[in-house]
């Protein structure tokens, strides 16, 4: 990848919101700062929005604060890593500030999170149907009967074959893909709102790849689940998000709906982006949604 000119600059706060007129915004981040230990700053100032049931796309390469600033949302950043500056705000609650006690509640209930390897968030010792009920049972208190009848229903709803099979079956026998699906179950059990999918299709193939983005998609349609899709590639973003955030150096460079991003990019490193993805299928996704 080339180098861009010291010139490039990041975008107005206000085309980084990239809101939508009419809808109520669910998550608002306003000039979020983070920064670690020995005192750098590695999150500048970011500024966007998330309109409820909307999808929007996280997208930069490795190391761009996209991640950072999803796991500040979470309350879950990496020891010696902390929010230095700014406000996030969920349905209104600021949470920069939340005891522990209140990130534990909210986690799982209000918001939730899926990750690139669903296999070192689950017991591999404990079938994937328990570790889907206990969470079932301690987020909404159903009792252990309704919680495995509840866990069943969200495995064949996630598109699992025999999900009652599946139930008793442990992590190591289960492949990428359907561990996949397990972790999206326990993610969205308690019904949260809002959904982070971090790298989540990042370490499968791509027809299983194809397959967990028009889960997420069918989610999003079918509860009205909020969507924030983080990613290196903009082919993957192309395919659930209705805006795109571009992430470059710990700053939002870009922003705006996904297909003026893919359409006409105003900024070199989007442009650099799309050139480089082109090879997975991104031009021609490009060019469905230009038709549109």
């Amino acid at each position: 990848m080339s180098t861009l000119p010291d010139s490039a600059t990041a975008v107005p706060a206000a085309a980084n919101a990239a809101g939508e007129p009419g809808r109520e915004t669910l998550l608002s981040v306003r000039g979020l700062r983070v920064s670690a230990a020995d005192g750098s700053e590695l999150v500048h100032g970011v500024d966007f929005e998330i309109p409820r049931g909307s999808a929007v796309g996280l997208v930069g390469e490795s190391g761009s604060g996209k991640t950072l600033t999803c796991r500040s949302v979470l309350g879950l950043l990496p020891v010696g890593v902390e929010v230095t500056g700014g406000e996030i705000s969920l349905r209104g609650t600021e949470l920069t500030a939340l005891p522990a006690a209140e990130w534990v509640r909210l986690r799982g209930t209000d918001l939730a999170a899926v990750f690139q390897d669903p296999a070192s968030y689950l017991n591999p010792s404990i079938t994937v149907g328990a570790q889907l009920a206990e969470v079932l049972r301690v987020k909404t208190g159903l009792a252990r009967r309704a919680a495995r009848s509840r866990a069943v229903e969200l495995l064949h709803a996630m598109g699992l074959h025999r999900p009652e099979h599946v139930y008793t079956q442990y992590p190591f026998e289960l492949s990428g893909g359907m561990l996949q699906r397990v972790l999206i179950a326990v993610s969205i059990a308690a019904e949260p709102e809002l959904l982070i999918a971090d790298e989540a299709t990042t370490a499968l193939d791509v027809t299983v790849q194809a397959e967990v983005l028009e889960l997420l998609a069918e989610l999003r349609r079918d509860r009205g689940l909020t969507l924030i899709v983080v990613s290196h590639d903009l082919a993957v973003i192309s395919q659930v998000c209705d805006t795109v955030h571009v992430f470059r150096e710990g700053s939002i460079v870009e922003a705006g709906t996904t297909r003026q991003v893919l359409r006409a990019p105003r900024h070199p490193y989007t442009l650099e982006l799309i050139e480089n993805h082109e090879r997975f299928g991104i031009d021609r996704v490009r060019k469905q949604r230009s038709q549109r």
